[in-house]
């Protein structure tokens, strides 16, 4: 770690985010509300901005009473619960932001805040949870499930994509320092933007979770029901095999997946975070078929003791220690393909070896410790200070010699 005597780090610091949403609770408000305490910690004034805020006048909110910097998506209908709906304007709003007045500007980004734009002068690091997701891998799955698209909208559709796939390769391009979330979202970072990052896991609450609760006979799945999160896959497995599994969420897949789901198979909606916790401390394991950037849920379930049967791509490779690996003790199972077929092997081979009896509840709690916000915020502040000295060092060297700094021979 460098001495952080010899970093004078600024004062003055810009925290954005892509919204702060009256309906948007994920992740991505976490680490943004990890980065804040981090600066706060640091002796920062920080100003917030974002597209919109809703929550800054919520008395249950950590933003109560805090000044937001918005973009005009805020004076717009529904602009603050239902920002997404103004997808095509969220590149131009954002760069809105008059942000050259704050030597270091940080944003938290999984869609357009990284695009505010900032002087040579200022120093901006960009904490990325994915790059836009629709835009780029995930376009035709957006288009096949697009009510637009199939009323025959799909080709103008097209063409806004393309558009915000330039800007969001453009903006990206533009950001001094990029940090991914995941080894994976930094694999997508190279290939969408041709940029490297820096891999810092972000923060997850495991102090939350209780593991040394005895083990139930029942599987467990946490997750929004959207198509992409596959839990269709999870659900058709379960049928098959005849298992107990309790899913918890609510989404536009929960009727679908009523429907599809067999007698051993019970859909419980929304649950608060209390009942979420017990669940995970009895489950006999955690359950997902979902391709993560990083995926939180999952490193709850090990902070809870709990063993995770996943795919294993995306950024469980970086969570989840998998049984049939050599080394150190797992924390998990990984089935290689999204399909039914291989969940229903991983959960064969993990009930006839009787597994969930082999896995320390202890150990994988334990794994899951490295996950907690204290390491996320040591490890981005040594990151936060490298750079900003990196930088003070460059604009010393331009102020008192311009033509070294230009690479000039004199």
């Amino acid at each position: 770690m460098p001495d952080k005597d010899l970093v004078d780090f600024p004062k003055q610091v810009a925290l954005v985010h892509d919204w702060f949403s009256t309906r948007s609770h994920g992740g991505a408000e976490l680490v943004t509300r990890e980065i804040d305490s981090l600066l706060l910690h640091l002796g920062c004034s920080t100003q917030l901005a974002s597209l919109v805020d809703g929550q800054s006048t919520q008395l249950d909110s950590w933003l109560y009473g805090r000044s937001v910097l918005t973009t005009p998506i805020q004076n717009l209908p529904w602009g603050r619960s239902h920002v997404q709906q103004y997808l095509p304007l969220l590149p131009l709003a954002i760069e809105q932001l008059d942000l050259v007045d704050y030597p270091l500007v940080i944003s938290s980004s999984h869609l357009v805040a990284k695009g505010v734009i900032t002087s040579p002068e200022n120093l901006h690091v960009s904490y990325v949870h994915t790059p836009m997701r629709y835009a780029w891998d995930l376009m035709h799955a957006y288009l096949r499930r697009s009510h637009l698209a199939r009323l025959g909208a799909g080709p103008l559709i097209r063409w806004q994509l393309h558009n915000l796939r330039q800007w969001d390769q453009l903006s990206g391009l533009r950001v001094d320092h990029l940090i991914a979330n995941s080894r994976f979202t930094a694999r997508r970072i190279a290939a969408f933007w041709g940029r490297a990052a820096k891999v810092i896991h972000p923060p997850v609450e495991v102090q939350r979770f209780c593991w040394n609760e005895p083990r139930e006979d029942f599987y467990l799945c946490v997750s929004r029901l959207v198509s992409y999160k596959r839990v269709d896959l999870v659900v058709e497995a379960f049928n098959r095999l005849k298992l107990p599994l309790v899913v918890v969420g609510q989404g536009p897949e929960e009727g679908y997946l009523k429907k599809l789901a067999g007698p051993t198979v019970r859909l419980v909606g929304f649950q608060p975070e209390q009942e979420v916790e017990t669940l995970m401390a009895h489950c006999r394991a955690y359950v997902y078929a979902g391709l993560e950037d990083f995926g939180i849920a999952p490193v709850e379930a090990m902070a809870s003791g709990a063993p995770v049967i996943g795919l294993g791509r995306g950024g469980l490779l970086d969570t989840v220690r998998c049984a049939s690996a050599d080394g150190a003790l797992p924390t998990g199972v990984l089935f290689p393909d999204q399909t039914v077929g291989s969940i229903i092997q991983a959960l064969s081979w993990f009930e006839e070896s009787r597994l969930w009896k082999k896995f320390s509840s202890e150990s994988t709690r334990l794994w899951a410790e490295q996950f907690r916000p204290e390491q996320f915020a040591s490890r981005l502040e040594t990151e936060l200070r490298r750079v900003w000295g990196l930088h003070r060092k460059d604009c010393d060297v331009g102020a008192s010699d311009p033509a070294k700094f230009l690479g000039f021979q004199v």
